[in-house]
């Protein structure tokens, strides 16, 4: 009896792997998932701000659709367009960690092709607030300004490709410079959102009151809407207005320019993921390198000798090297500039707005030791006596005054110019002076008596539980500024009042002299707190 045969053993099917696409979307609500699970303050923040963001995008839909028929509403979707392209391509160089894919350098070690990891990434970047917020956005503005069934159905295409072009930037942008913002630089260029914010929103304000006073109102904005309706995405949203003018040569070019720009960037953002992948990392080449430069070299080597000079250096650099610092030098030294000089640029200012740019580089004098950290522990240990702790802050004084001070004065005698009043230009000198020097004595005084810390991680200026602290130091502050300036703000009043505007030139050196005397006294008046204070500001510094 012969034995059956096994039947031949059927070879089991290969798996099919999973497309990539799928897996870079499961992945983006996996890292957004994961990241409201580590607090209740994220998620609560996060809810809150997905909230008002959402709300944000229905009311201007909503706008948007109100002001379809209106013969401006072509140049208000193009122009919003425009701003929000801008938005997408600037998110990624001041908030590199709000997305963890828009890290492409995670990915290295895997087998990934650059055109299916593109194509992945660019549809997982369609998951969140910010493309749904941009979706409304297009979609109001199509609303807006299509005509007809023709312009309908370019405004089919026009809204995805708005969408993608946007996210598309945003990637390539962030693809581009992703070794910048990685380093320090790129933390440091994070830290300046808060200018940028600043800036512009000085020049919203500009805009609408330019807006507001002109006869023809938003038609103000149409030449710069002209311009934008030829560059993507705003070029793909012309497109269905020109569809709806019957100008269909128009919109067929602005559409392809928008299709253009669509596959142009997509080919960069593959270069750029290409060149990341395959080119070793040198970010640390510069780094490992020995330090040939001199030191104490240019500016340095002319500070005076003793403790002012090294006191003086160090806070110098913090100007220059810490992030936080820098971020509120920065801004300080733009609003103070851009305030005074925008009101006279719009004739609805006066000479005596330029005080604003010494009001605001004197608030740096305020929580010195903050900037110090936990670190201020080297600093009380070269503080023995009362007159140590004045050099301290002399020095720091003067370091202050070497930008404040010629900063000051060039903001001043730009407004003068720009107001044409050069008679009032010596009275506003010696005010700023006056207030600069007001500032500094109640910043030294502030720093002493109510210190706190600044985190060096994050976006935070005030540690957890401090925040009575700062707005202490700095509300107070200012009011004290304010009553110490009385003297030379009663005399300026009585000069104009009384009909001596002949005499008010003699503001310039009382000021000047009002500033450095208000300056000293206040240093002499802090010194004692600050050396018998030493072990609570380190206590309060150190909390960050």
């Amino acid at each position: 009896m012969t034995a059956p045969t096994a039947a031949p053993a059927t070879p089991a099917a290969p798996a099919v792997a999973p497309g990539l696409t799928p897996v870079f979307v499961r992945l983006k609500l996996s890292l957004l998932r994961n990241g409201l699970r580590q607090s209740s303050g994220r998620r609560a923040a996060y809810v809150a701000s997905a909230v008002m963001t959402l709300l944000f995008a229905a009311l201007q839909l909503l706008g948007l659709i109100l002001l379809r028929g209106d013969e401006h509403a072509a140049t208000v979707s193009v122009i919003l367009v425009a701003v929000l392209a801008l938005g997408w391509a600037v998110m990624p160089l001041f908030f590199p960690s709000g997305d963890e894919t828009l890290d492409p350098t995670r990915l290295v070690m895997l087998p990934l092709r650059p055109r299916p990891l593109v194509r992945a990434l660019l549809v997982a970047s369609l998951v969140g607030i910010g493309p749904l917020f941009t979706l409304c956005l297009a979609l109001g503005a199509v609303i807006a300004v299509a005509r007809g069934g023709a312009a309908v159905a370019v405004g089919v295409v026009a809204v995805p490709l708005t969408l993608l072009v946007c996210v598309a930037l945003a990637r390539a942008v962030a693809a581009a410079n992703i070794r910048l913002l990685t380093s320090r630089r790129g933390r440091d260029l994070a830290v300046l959102s808060g200018l940028v914010i600043a800036v512009g929103a000085q020049l919203v304000n500009f805009g609408a009151q330019r807006i507001g006073s002109s006869d023809q109102g938003l038609g103000e904005l149409d030449p710069a809407a002209d311009v934008l309706g030829w560059l993507p995405p705003s070029s793909a949203l012309s497109a269905v207005h020109a569809t709806g003018e019957a100008r269909y040569a128009t919109a067929a070019a602005q559409l392809a320019l928008s299709v253009a720009a669509l596959l142009l960037l997509l080919r960069c953002w593959q270069r750029s993921l290409t060149r990341l992948m395959t080119a070793p990392d040198g970010s640390t080449l510069t780094a490992a390198e020995p330090d040939r430069k001199g030191r104490g070299g240019g500016l340095f080597a002319r500070l005076p000798a003793g403790r002012t000079g090294p006191v003086m250096e160090r806070t110098l650099r913090y100007m220059w090297r810490d992030p936080k610092t820098k971020a509120a030098w920065v801004t300080s030294l733009a609003i103070g500039l851009i305030v005074p000089v925008f009101n006279a640029l719009q004739d609805t200012g006066s000479v005596y707005f330029a005080c604003f740019a010494a009001g605001m580089l004197g608030i740096q004098m305020y929580n010195q030791f903050g900037q110090d950290t936990s670190a201020f522990w080297m600093v009380a240990m070269t503080i023995s006596a009362t007159r140590d702790a004045y050099e301290e802050l002399r020095s720091r004084a003067l370091a202050l005054l070497v930008v404040t001070l010629p900063y000051a004065a060039l903001v001043t005698v730009l407004t003068t110019a720009l107001l044409g009043e050069w008679r009032a230009l010596p009275e506003t000198l010696g005010l700023s002076f006056a207030i600069l020097g007001a500032m500094l004595a109640t910043g030294a005084w502030s720093s002493a008596r109510y210190p706190y810390s600044i985190p060096q991680q994050g976006y935070k200026n005030v540690a957890p539980g401090q925040v009575g602290l700062a707005w202490i130091s700095i509300l107070g502050g200012m009011l004290a500024a304010a009553v110490l300036c009385a003297p030379v703000l009663t005399l300026t009043i009585w000069l104009h009042t009384a009909g001596h505007t002949s005499w008010t030139w003699l503001l310039l050196p009382v000021g000047t002299v009002y500033g450095a005397a208000v300056t000293w006294a206040g240093l002499r008046v802090a010194a004692p707190r600050v050396a018998g204070r030493l072990p609570e500001i380190l206590t309060a510094v150190s909390k960050g």
